[in-house]
């Protein structure tokens, strides 16, 4: 049988593709344009200035962006900076804090799916928050390769897939596109 009830959803936006946090920026203004209020917690972002920041500050109060990382994150071979891990731990505190809260209606989790897979955070700390939120609250998580942990948990999940890239032929990020 399916639950056909109103309810807040879990949505990842993964894969390889452009367009993660373009889809949900998309949902969020959507959502802010039905009187929901919004937050977005960007889990890495934070050294460059982006358009939906001015776009962000014009829609008020109830639609907020708060870059809570210092850009470009070192991975791999390099071990990771501390000072990235103690932004990424305080992130999750004040994303578990939002979520629990009830003070939003949308909380975009911009980019945690990579804080997770260079782990930076841990996944089942974060499916623990998300199983208690509040029923009407409807959360996005973006990023690539979604952790299957938080995969099974969601509701909805799209992966992006790249077919072509205008990089690849030598142009560069667009204003208003790309930034």
């Amino acid at each position: 049988m399916t639950e056909t009830s109103r309810r807040g959803l879990i949505l990842i936006n993964t894969g390889p593709g452009k367009g993660k946090t373009t889809a949900a920026l998309g949902t969020a203004f959507r959502a802010a344009g039905n009187g929901m209020r919004v937050l977005i917690l960007q889990f890495l972002k934070g050294s460059w200035h982006y358009g939906e920041l001015d776009s962000a500050a014009a829609l008020g109060e109830d639609f907020v962006i708060r870059q809570l990382g210092r850009g470009f994150v070192k991975v791999g071979g390099a071990e990771t900076d501390p000072e990235d891990l103690k932004m990424v731990e305080d992130a999750w505190a004040e994303a578990a804090a939002a979520i629990l809260s009830g003070d939003w209606d949308l909380i975009v989790l911009d980019e945690i799916n990579y804080a997770i897979g260079y782990k930076m955070l841990d996944p089942e700390k974060v499916a623990e928050v998300l199983r208690q939120k509040p029923e009407m609250l409807h959360v996005i998580l973006t990023g690539r390769n979604a952790h299957p942990i938080l995969v099974e948990l969601a509701d909805t999940v799209t992966e992006m897939r790249e077919v072509k890239h205008a990089y690849e032929k030598g142009i560069l990020a667009q204003r208003g596109i790309e930034f």
